[in-house]
């Protein structure tokens, strides 16, 4: 996958246009690059506000949980409660999380190493 594209994101907090994203915002982007079916958009909706919790308890139960594979949702856990987003993709022959944080915009890390900043991390397809 290209990551150029990325470059250019902005963390902005609810940000659901490119190239002004969230965790929960650069999903589609990333799904719609590898061809997947997007997910609702949750307008609005933010982790700061108390939202992105409810809206991932909402979605995860019609969604199916899966392996790790490119464009699946990992719902990383802080407690008992979804605490950010980020998305699967292939890189370099590896599979690692994209996401999206104040600060440092997009970052991509090998999954073994994102997960391990979570008490949980749960894949949805």
């Amino acid at each position: 996958m290209d990551l150029d594209r990325f470059q250019n994101v902005r963390w902005v907090a609810g940000g659901r246009e490119y190239p002004w994203l969230d965790c929960y915002g650069v999903i589609n982007e990333v799904r719609a690059v590898l061809g997947l079916s997007l997910w609702p958009e949750y307008a609005g909706i933010t982790k700061e506000d108390g939202g992105l919790a409810g809206a991932a308890a909402e979605h995860a139960r019609s969604a199916a949980t899966c392996a790790p594979e490119p464009g699946a949702v990992a719902f990383c856990y802080e407690g008992s409660a979804v605490a950010h987003v980020a998305v699967v993709i292939e890189q370099d022959g590896r599979l690692c999380a994209l996401e999206c944080n104040p600060g440092r915009h997009v970052t991509v890390l090998p999954l073994s190493r994102f997960c391990r900043r979570f008490v949980r991390v749960e894949f949805y397809s």
